[in-house]
């Protein structure tokens, strides 16, 4: 089983400075990493290793450099510099840009290995030496995994190896994860984290390794952990929303990217953080509020907005629109670039429009919108893109299809595309965070199912639906009628238990939310 990386592969770039985040602490968590760096050195090394570990990259990099400006023959110091251009968790890396930082320690490796005075320290320089040297970058991070793990096999006291090889494991299959492998990283981190419960890198690799809804119980211990341990890294403070999130914890998500956003939100930009507090809001029913969060996106998009900006702000009206079901709101229909794209994005973008206008009998706009999805689905993968990325597209173009079929009264050919669209989904590597596929198509498979009378089929349909997206109101209301047009009263309540937990503090008037107070209070 392989897991898919969400969408906005370039996050990273979008990451504020964090140092420290306004009203909080500087802390970043502890650590034990003994080197032969001169003393007044020490504190901006560690400091630079806690950074990494939270993918603070560009401010740990400044404190590996000051570091290196208080011992320039400090060659961990460099070290740690060159490994902040190599993102294994999103398969980026900047080998020339890490190769100049090496360079200035010493022209060749050679040299700059006969700066480590122990074998240790060379065994953390041979590794790097091994992550930017020749051949493919799948090649370099095979045989730097194994250098780390050779390295933490020698030296079983040292956690910082151990942690780093864990980390290297989950950059070996280049973006789309081997859950297997996964695993095995998720094991050593969990090691780490025995051992020093106030690791920032353990706690945070384990989160990596668990986030998809079937493995999400196993990190949940470290996601409540790590933004305590970092309280100083906006990183930190988001990333506990992976397992939020993959167990459809909605209040814990929004409080996560909240703390990491930063308590201004006049100020909030479109990036990853938001897209994840959006979705939660949506999932709660707050939907003044994931709307005022999107229209806060676009005032401080900037012009012409940044790409990953860009990005971020198409997904998140891709959700609202799907989520809150306003149709008609053309007020968020503003026009933007989708250059620098990915496809997977604009195929958000492409869906949401096409099947809102359905809902309001625009065919024109439901035509244009559906060759658009076709055209990108012919598409090849641009550079940035994987095979993988691209599975999203086809299920989408497929979905908006299937739709527009059941609104011309061909009901069994949409039934058989939105079947064809769900094992197409299910197949595809297991996702996280707010999903690519904006309807995914087991929940609207599920509406069909139910709109033709076939009850039992639906409540399956949606059963299906949830187990890709755990508590997702949508598929929950839907089950909750499904189970409830079927007689299967024990699912029916229980649904309509939880859709009115998630709907507690829900904007009156969402629709379904009446429906769910009733149903729990005759439930009771």
């Amino acid at each position: 089983m392989t897991l898919r990386m969400t969408m906005w592969p370039a996050f990273v770039l979008a990451l504020a400075s964090t140092a420290p985040l306004a009203g909080q602490s500087s802390r970043l968590g502890t650590i034990s990493f003994p080197n032969s760096g001169a003393k007044a050195a020490q504190k901006s090394f560690i400091r630079g290793v806690l950074l990494l570990h939270s993918f603070e990259y560009p401010d740990a990099a400044v404190a590996f450099r000051e570091a290196e400006r208080l011992d320039p023959r400090f060659a961990l110091a460099y070290w740690g510099e060159a490994m902040t251009w190599t993102h294994p968790i999103w398969d980026q890396q900047d080998v020339d840009s890490a190769r100049v930082v090496l360079a200035r320690l010493a022209p060749s490796a050679e040299q700059r290995r006969a700066l480590a005075p122990t074998a240790r320290e060379r065994g953390y320089l041979d590794a790097v030496e091994i992550l930017y040297g020749d051949g493919s970058k799948a090649r370099r991070d095979t045989l730097y995994s194994a250098a780390m793990g050779r390295l933490s096999a020698a030296y079983p006291a040292d956690l910082e190896a151990k942690t780093f090889y864990a980390l290297s494991l989950m950059g070996l299959s280049q973006g789309t994860r081997n859950v297997p492998t996964y695993m095995r990283a998720g094991a050593l981190a969990e090691e780490v984290f025995q051992a020093n419960p106030d690791h920032p890198g353990a706690a945070h690799y384990i989160i990596h390794a668990f986030d998809d809804p079937a493995h999400a119980p196993l990190g949940l211990r470290a996601a409540r952990a790590y933004a305590k341990i970092a309280p100083g890294a906006a990183h930190a403070q988001h990333m506990t929303s992976h397992i939020f999130v993959s167990m459809g914890m909605w209040d814990e998500t929004v409080s996560a990217n909240v703390a990491a956003l930063g308590k201004d939100r006049s100020s909030y930009t479109a990036n990853h953080y938001s897209a994840w507090l959006d979705y939660a809001l949506l999932q709660q029913g707050k939907l003044a509020e994931a709307r005022d969060l999107l229209e806060t996106g676009r005032r401080n998009l900037g012009s012409p907005g940044k790409g990953y900006v860009r990005a971020s702000l198409i997904g998140m009206r891709a959700h609202y629109l799907i989520m809150s079901e306003q149709w008609a709101d053309s007020s968020i229909a503003w026009a933007l670039d989708t250059a620098e794209i990915s496809s997977v994005t604009q195929a958000m973008d492409a869906f949401a429009a096409g099947y809102a206008g359905l809902h309001r009998g625009d065919r024109a706009v439901v035509d244009t919108q559906q060759r658009r999805l076709a055209a990108l689905a012919a598409r090849k993968p641009k550079p940035d893109e994987s095979d993988g990325d691209l599975d999203v597209v086809p299920v989408l173009e497929k979905e908006l299809r299937a739709a527009t079929r059941a609104v011309d009264g061909a009901g069994n050919e949409a039934d058989s595309l939105l079947r064809e669209a769900t094992a197409q989904e299910e197949a595809m590597p297991a996702a996280f965070g707010p999903p690519d596929v904006v309807k995914p198509a087991p929940e609207l498979l599920g509406e069909l199912l139910l709109a033709q009378g076939k009850p039992a089929e639906a409540q399956q349909a949606f059963a299906r639906a949830l187990a890709l997206a755990p508590r997702r109101s949508l598929s929950l209301r839907g089950l909750a009628r499904a189970a409830t047009a079927a007689g299967d009263t024990v699912v029916a309540d229980q649904a309509y238990a939880d859709l009115r937990s998630i709907w507690r503090h829900a904007d009156a008037g969402l629709p379904g939310l009446d429906e769910a107070a009733r149903k729990s209070a005759q439930a009771r």
